[in-house]
């Protein structure tokens, strides 16, 4: 048997005026999902159980099938694991974006302009992180690079606690109130501080700003966290597999829960990633050595981050026709059964270019379902089905099969 999730990350959102009252679900051209929701079930889940802060890192957990008020330690410890970072009972971790601020002489007069620092490559986010760790690496402190502008700042024997703002949910707007409080407040501002002057004027920087590109000129924290406490996915649900995405959050929750990384070249965690690599990777992995694939494509929620509308449409398009058409094909060919399930995370409206907690949109398929009456994936038709479920963990149990409809 054979097993597909598809997580378009961000991808359910509001009705937005401009497209006669549609969302970016239903404005897109999606025949692949919309035969999911047609000859399969659809309906409507939380994945961010109450209480819990809205992010991929908590939804992405749900929507694996695990219960994340039972297991969740923050963000960045997830990272850090894809990272390769060991973490010791004790250890401390956070999100360190770079981020593009406005140029008041202090750092609380500053206005968030650019959360990913014009989506820095890789490359150039790799030198500005070396000079963090060459000023405050020590046995207490290590700053770890990660893909673009997703990087990693691990504090041995720290204390938690601490209140961190994620950077995107203050997207052109005053940082102040927003600064790191709580636990390591101090050495976190002294962090943030030192980066505006050592960034400032610095070769990555110069070159970015001759480009006509945002220059990166502060580190942020957000996403505290501890060592993950995520058991095996196999012995959870008895089957072995992989994860596909491009971005550190869900290779370390794969790694957590023993699925193997699958890389896939291009992937970029915008919509310029390749879409189709995706596809083809999850293709071969399920003809070698996977029954089980979790596809995560990002591409949608950074189009509603950025208000990036025709943007996110073309997203959701793009991972119908190169992610799940082909491979519908592929397991309609491979002479076994198999069942998929299509998600967001959770919803990242145009209109409020962050995370919200509502309810998202599913869609189930198995190979022994009969063709249905025509419908579309998107969130009105979802809601009127009537089928809800309050625990979004759930659903893998669903698609499993140790549960039914």
């Amino acid at each position: 048997m054979k097993y597909v999730v598809f997580l378009g990350d961000g991808m359910a959102d509001l009705p937005i005026e401009s497209l006669g009252g549609k969302t970016p679900l239903e404005a897109a051209r999606h025949p692949n999902l919309d035969r999911i929701a047609s000859d399969g079930v659809m309906g409507m889940a939380v994945t961010i159980p109450q209480g819990m802060p809205a992010g991929s890192d908590v939804a992405n957990l749900s929507a694996i099938g695990v219960d994340p008020s039972g297991c969740y330690t923050g963000r960045s410890p997830l990272e850090a694991v894809s990272l390769g970072v060991s973490l010791g009972e004790g250890d401390v971790t956070y999100r360190c974006n770079l981020v593009t601020l406005s140029d008041e002489p202090a750092l609380e007069d500053k206005t968030m302009l650019d959360y990913s620092a014009g989506e820095i490559s890789s490359a150039e986010a790799a030198e500005l992180i070396a000079v963090m760790q060459q000023r405050f690496g020590s046995d207490r402190v290590e700053f770890h690079p990660g893909v673009s502008y997703r990087h990693c700042l691990v504090l041995r024997g720290a204390e938690t606690g601490g209140e961190k703002t994620p950077p995107h949910d203050i997207t052109n707007r005053p940082v102040r109130g927003h600064l790191p409080e709580g636990a390591n407040r101090e050495l976190l501002l002294e962090m943030m501080r030192y980066s505006l002057e050592a960034f400032r004027d610095h070769p990555v920087n110069a070159a970015r700003r001759a480009a006509g590109k945002n220059p990166a000129l502060c580190v942020w924290f957000w996403g505290e966290g501890t060592r993950p406490k995520l058991e095996p996915f196999e012995k959870l649900y008895g089957v072995k597999g992989g994860m596909i995405s491009a971005v550190d959050l869900l290779h370390g929750i794969g790694r957590s829960m023993g699925l193997r990384s699958i890389p896939v070249e291009g992937a970029t965690g915008n919509y310029t990633t390749n879409f189709k690599g995706k596809g083809e990777a999850a293709i071969t992995a399920l003809s070698q050595d996977c029954d089980f694939v979790y596809i995560h494509v990002e591409a949608p929620d950074e189009c509603g981050h950025q208000a990036q509308l025709k943007e996110k449409i073309w997203s959701i398009e793009q991972i119908d026709e190169q992610i799940v058409g082909p491979v519908l094909r592929y397991l309609e060919g491979c002479g076994e059964e198999w069942a998929v399930m299509a998600l967001p995370d959770h919803p990242t409206p145009i209109a409020v270019r962050t995370h919200t907690r509502d309810p998202i949109p599913f869609a189930m398929l198995r190979s022994s379902d009969r063709p249905g009456k025509p419908i579309r994936y998107c969130e009105r038709t979802a809601r009127e089905t009537g089928l809800f479920l309050p625990h979004a963990h759930e659903l893998m149990s669903y698609l499993i099969g140790t549960r039914h409809f």
